[in-house]
């Protein structure tokens, strides 16, 4: 968990960089998406729709993975220490 908490850090730092670097020459998030040929209110609207199809898979999944994760978690044998 510790190794994912250090790359959500080293990503966020590196996209503040990236953004404050991109901003002093000037360019903006909306000259990108206009470079794209999206607009900021397509974005969004594509965005809701990824999550509109993706909540209720995720959602489904989660009902037959955890309970099976859960019971290999119970029935797994107990580790030996390293002392």
């Amino acid at each position: 968990m510790l190794r994912f908490l250090y790359t959500i850090a080293k990503v966020a730092l590196a996209s503040l960089v990236a953004g404050a670097i991109l901003g002093h020459f000037g360019i903006s998030s909306e000259q990108i998406l206009t470079l794209f040929g999206m607009t900021p209110e397509r974005l969004q609207e594509l965005t809701q729709q990824a999550l509109a199809w993706a909540l209720p898979n995720v959602t489904l999944g989660a009902m037959v993975i955890v309970p099976i994760w859960f019971l290999a978690f119970l029935f797994r044998p107990p580790r030996r220490s390293n002392d």
